[in-house]
């Protein structure tokens, strides 16, 4: 039995954290767009070559912006995949859009892109795919039918820090730079963290301007602080979307080690992969195909039903493991089923009744994965 509670997430600090805070403190610029959030955007645009960055104060903010810049109106369809977590169809229903539920892939939980041009009608306005596990979707497949039908793409890469996508080109490409829109979380289960926090990524230039507008409450503020016009007002319709300095600068200590993180996530996954591909044939383990990398978001495996997912996860917590199950399919939720056109989408269902994650942060010790693997390998054998 083991004695030591293994949870299921543990936030990780680099140390610089507290420095970067007491210095945004003292500059006595709190209020967010100053020293660090200034920081953080030119990261991601040198690193990833994103057109345009915003941070938010969590990626549901940034799904919000995207639903506003595309103009989702009241009948507005948007395609999603039912397997997702809520803010992705919030996002949009907000703005009235109805919301088209599609499938996964049977391999993974990702948009099954073979299965979204039969859901696209005359009132569709915009695809909406997750990289789920930052494991990517097939983008070239995804956007050629966006293309066909003069559809916006936003992807919704909350787990996809530093995750690619191989296109048949053979050029690798950053999640989230290859969408009109793109979201990312730095929530604290997330690979690089701020708390809560996120970001939108504009890769089309027709948004720039009027996102830093919707960004700034509505107003021309960020354009007026550039000094391109002699006074700021209200301009267009916004929100507090962006984050305070203190959240900034939390965020870039994570940024400045992105790679030491990535590397030892990417240690622990490979640990995973090694410890249970003995016990295969009685579970499925993550699948990545050829055109995505792995960005060690999380290690997951499917078990072969319910019941034997739900068996799992009280023998583990027997050995004082928190592993933990996500997500129910929207489609089946008490708030949207009434709204879902009845269609089946199995592997949605399958995923949500069998998918389970480990316990997966930084400072799990390797005594500890250990720990994990053998309860596991115990509970099928």
């Amino acid at each position: 039995m083991n004695n030591q509670f293994i949870g299921f997430n543990k936030p990780y600090l680099t140390g610089k954290e507290y420095e970067y805070i007491a210095d945004a403190v003292s500059s006595k610029k709190l209020s967010g767009n100053g020293k660090y959030t200034q920081l953080c955007h030119k990261f991601f645009e040198e690193k990833y070559e994103f057109s345009k960055c915003l941070l938010t104060t969590s990626c549901t903010d940034a799904l919000e912006m995207a639903a506003i810049l595309i103009d989702i109106q009241p009948g507005d369809e948007v395609i999603i995949p039912s397997y997702t977590f809520v803010s992705t169809a919030n996002a949009f229903v907000l703005r009235g859009a109805r919301i088209v539920f599609a499938d996964s892939m049977s391999i993974n939980p990702n948009i099954d892109a073979d299965k979204i041009e039969v859901l696209i009608t005359p009132k569709t306005k915009a695809i909406v795919v997750v990289h789920y596990a930052g494991i990517a979707c097939d983008m070239d497949k995804i956007m050629e039918i966006a293309a066909k039908h003069n559809l916006f793409v936003v992807e919704d890469a909350a787990q996809a820090i530093d995750s690619f996508y191989i296109g048949k080109d053979g050029i690798k490409k950053p999640l989230g730079s290859i969408g009109h829109l793109a979201a990312f979380s730095f929530h604290e289960t997330k690979n690089i963290i701020s708390g809560e926090g996120g970001m939108l990524v504009i890769n089309d230039q027709r948004f720039d301007k009027r996102a830093e507008i919707i960004w700034e409450k509505g107003t021309n503020r960020s354009a007026f602080w550039r000094g391109e016009v002699d006074k700021y007002g209200w301009v267009d319709i916004g929100s507090s979307f962006l984050p305070s300095e203190i959240v900034a600068a939390f965020l870039w200590a994570q940024l400045e080690n992105l790679d030491g993180i990535q590397n030892r996530r990417k240690q622990i996954w490979q640990q995973y992969l090694d410890g249970l591909k003995l016990i295969n044939n009685i579970f499925q383990l993550p699948n990545i195909p050829n055109y995505a990398t792995n960005n060690a978001h999380m290690f997951y495996i499917v078990c072969n039903n319910l019941e034997e997912r739900q068996s799992l996860i009280q023998s583990l917590k027997l050995h004082n493991i928190h592993a933990v199950f996500h997500y129910l399919s929207l489609h089946q939720s008490p708030f949207y089923k009434h709204q879902h056109d009845n269609r089946e989408l199995p592997n949605c269902n399958l995923f949500a009744d069998t998918l389970l994650r480990l316990p997966f942060y930084y400072d799990l010790l390797d005594s500890e994965q250990q720990l994990v693997i053998n309860a596991i390998q115990n509970f099928y054998n």
